[in-house]
């Protein structure tokens, strides 16, 4: 079963607290919001060994304006409910992130992720998961790709 790898675009693939030009990146204004790009960012992630799912405010229109710019095909989008389940210190992407993930392995970006987040699933998600902060001023770099791919490294005796 391939792991899941749930993606945040404002801050890891958006890094919009970036005070400087980023190497690789493109500026864009897509669906009313500035956003930062960098177009290699899509092939680094279809070459990880997970199945890729927009975990984004952006939904569905991810797919719209985000992944043609990244050359990434149409991605399931997991949604966001407005009802939370959850303490307040959790963030609101958190429960539904596990819903659908549903017991499947995954790992999920995002620069909102806390330790309540990581002991929130680790109580509450019946398989291994990798919450990875990235940081909004500077996006995703090799280090997070590397990360990433060391996990789903991990997860062969887990899976077999």
């Amino acid at each position: 079963m391939t792991p899941l790898l749930f993606l945040d675009v404002d801050g890891p693939i958006s890094p919009y607290r970036s005070t400087q030009r980023r190497s690789g990146y493109r500026a864009w204004t897509l669906n009313g919001s500035h956003v930062l790009l960098n177009p290699a960012h899509g092939p680094a992630l279809l070459d990880l060994p997970f199945e890729l799912v927009w975990g984004t405010t952006w939904e569905h229109d991810t797919n719209t304006h985000i992944a043609p710019r990244l050359g990434l095909p149409c991605l399931p989008v997991c949604e966001f409910s407005d009802e939370v389940d959850a303490p307040h210190t959790v963030g609101f992407k958190t429960p539904d992130i596990i819903a659908y993930a549903a017991g499947r392995p995954f790992a999920w970006i995002d620069d909102e992720i806390t330790d309540a987040d990581r002991a929130w699933v680790a109580t509450r998600h019946d398989g291994p998961a990798l919450l990875h902060w990235v940081n909004p001023a500077v996006g995703l770099v090799e280090s997070d790709f590397e990360a990433l791919a060391a996990w789903a490294r991990t997860l062969v005796h887990h899976l077999n």
